[in-house]
């Protein structure tokens, strides 16, 4: 019975992947021919973009409702976007990739057409699309003052599962130095920087003929082989932005040593980079640029209307091979991404922003960091991603962890630079869980104080320990009020000269008054010190009251050089004298202001 169960899961297994299988396919309709086939391919910077007119025409009775679209071999690993629309309308076809029984080893697209297309009807249908890495520098590795020159190689026909009446193929290069290109099949023309080939008439499906370019190609190869983008949503009205970048310079390798002085003198390294521009979003602030080693002042922000522009200079110029590494973040206002009704949100954001013009990105990781307590993320995005286990984020006042949707994504271009939307549940009572967590913190810490202040943790009291931490602090007091005292001498030396200068004695005796009375308190203040300081025993108290005699004579010195001053002024006494006993009353001050400070500092 066993056996038969495993037989029957088995079987069911295998309809099952013969239904899938069968439902992925298509098989190409021969009723369908190109009628006429105009293709564009700018090969101008490091992409390949390539525009192809096709117009259908239905050759069969019954109407027709899609069509595939082939890529030639030679570019098929290299896509990196496709879209196609009617000629002359932006309404996008629905596109996707499928599969041809007979053709397994080539890539197909299905494309429905917007209405059937009867039975000999003609439309035109435009199909875009854009490779990456798909040119080659050659030759591989250059000097710095060389130019760099790639090949691209492509096929001259339009590659399609139908027969094709007309077509012409024009390749767009940089400039007009064109080392080679192929030149048959006639007809081939060049004018400047293009190449025409063609037109052609009548050419089987899946007609190949090789077309080779080999030019001068100078373009920026910048690209980015790693990008983190970190997306933390906030409901209290922020949305911060910050990117992880890792790029590198995929050109023609240099070769050689790298100078500094040719490089600033002769401007010589066209294929490198200095500098290039972000693109950011138009409500974008408080935007920084940074590595590894801190921030990067080579950068000019510029503000416009529809978008925030920053032009980044790297810590040095990228040469072939060169690679570097930064992070760039901005916040930006919720209420422009983020809607909601009721409890139920959904955020509406670019899946990433413009790096740099004609950018290529090899690898993308996007983590969405929603606030805690968000359940229910249902990602939408405009294109093929693949989402990752979603994982947790804390940071703080976080209790469970903010969820974190992960998306990955490969081989993206500008044209990748679309919004996708994440819906999810949040209940509005979680806002003030973090308050709330704040105040019971700041609570128990403060109720924790009070309890530590009100407690003795001691065992016994020493109180030898206690009486030296008392004497400390009146010796601090003592030194503190002597250097104020101190102050005050050159407050009289000052008043005793501006009296000899102006003689006006009222307002000598007014300043010496208010002077005499500063200087009463403080001596007072180290008296009433050094009493205190007796009573703790200290042998301080002896050093203390040398201090006060020593400034008792200091400070009849000072009443000597007011009464010299006075006989001065009143002219009682020549000016020699007063130079003679001015000098020795100053030589003695001096030697007593050395022993005060001697004696200060002899009580620490």
């Amino acid at each position: 019975m066993k056996m038969r169960g495993v037989l029957h899961l088995i079987i069911g297994l295998t309809v099952i992947f013969c239904i899938e299988c069968a439902v992925r396919q298509s098989s190409i309709d021969s009723s369908i021919i190109n009628s006429k086939v105009e293709r564009k391919i700018d090969v101008a910077t490091h992409l390949v973009k390539m525009t192809t007119s096709i117009t259908l025409e239905n050759t069969g009775k019954s109407p027709i409702k899609s069509f595939l679209y082939a890529l030639e071999p030679s570019l098929q690993n290299y896509l990196s976007f496709i879209s196609a629309t009617i000629k002359d309308k932006d309404d996008k076809l629905a596109i996707s990739q499928t599969t041809v029984a007979s053709k397994r080893d080539l890539s197909f697209w299905l494309i429905d057409l917007p209405s059937n297309l009867d039975a000999g009807k003609t439309m035109t249908v435009d199909v875009d699309s854009v490779f990456a890495h798909a040119l080659t520098p050659y030759p591989a590795e250059i000097t710095q003052s060389q130019k760099q020159q790639v090949l691209y190689n492509g096929n001259i026909y339009f590659f399609s599962p139908y027969s094709t009446k007309s077509q012409t193929t024009t390749v767009t290069t940089t400039n007009s130095a064109i080392e080679s290109y192929t030149k048959s099949p006639k007809p081939v023309s060049q004018s400047d920087k293009t190449i025409t080939y063609g037109p052609y008439e009548q050419r089987d499906a899946f007609a190949e003929t090789e077309l080779r370019v080999h030019y001068e190609n100078n373009s920026p190869f910048l690209t980015v082989t790693n990008l983190e983008r970190i997306v933390e949503v906030s409901h209290w009205g922020n949305i911060a932005v910050e990117e992880h970048i890792n790029m590198r310079h995929t050109g023609a390798l240099l070769k050689g040593p790298f100078s500094r002085y040719d490089y600033q003198r002769s401007q010589d390294g066209l294929s490198s980079i200095k500098a290039f521009k972000t693109v950011l979003p138009s409500a974008a602030r408080d935007v920084y640029y940074r590595d590894e080693i801190g921030n990067i002042s080579t950068s000019n922000l510029k503000d416009n209307d529809d978008f925030v522009e920053l032009e980044l200079r790297p810590r040095f110029p990228l040469f072939g091979g060169w690679k570097t590494q930064y992070y760039i973040g901005y916040n930006v206002p919720s209420y422009q991404y983020l809607f909601n009704k009721g409890d139920n949100y959904a955020l509406k954001m670019r899946f990433l922003d413009h790096v740099f013009d004609d950018m290529v990105v090899d690898q993308m990781t996007l983590k969405i960091i929603l606030p805690e307590g968000a359940k229910n993320m249902r990602f939408e995005a405009p294109y093929n991603v693949q989402q990752g286990e979603n994982q947790l984020h804390f940071t703080y006042l976080d209790t469970t962890g903010r969820p974190v949707v992960v998306i990955h994504k490969s081989n993206l271009v500008e044209q990748h630079i679309q919004d996708f939307q994440l819906h999810y549940t949040f209940q509005k009572m979680l806002l003030l869980q973090e308050p709330l967590l704040v105040v019971g913190a700041f609570y128990l810490l403060f109720l924790a104080v009070i309890v530590y202040v009100r407690m003795d943790f001691s065992i016994t009291k020493d109180e030898a320990k206690e009486s030296k931490m008392r004497v400390a602090s009146l010796v601090e007091e003592v030194q503190s009020s002597h250097d104020r005292r101190s102050a005050l001498y050159q407050s009289y030396d000052d008043a005793i000269n501006k009296y000899k200068s102006n003689k006006d004695a009222n307002a000598f005796a007014a300043t010496r008054k208010k002077v005499d009375g500063d200087y009463k308190t403080l001596t007072q203040q180290i008296n009433d010190l050094q009493t205190k300081l007796k009573n703790e025993g200290s042998d301080l108290a002896e050093k203390v009251n040398e201090l006060q005699v020593s400034d008792r004579q200091y400070k009849e010195l000072v009443a000597v050089a007011i009464t010299l001053a006075e006989k001065l002024v009143n002219g009682k006494m020549n000016k020699q004298q007063y130079l003679d006993n001015e000098k020795s009353n100053k030589s003695k001050r001096e030697e007593l202001d050395s022993k005060m400070e001697a004696l200060r500092s002899s009580l620490a």
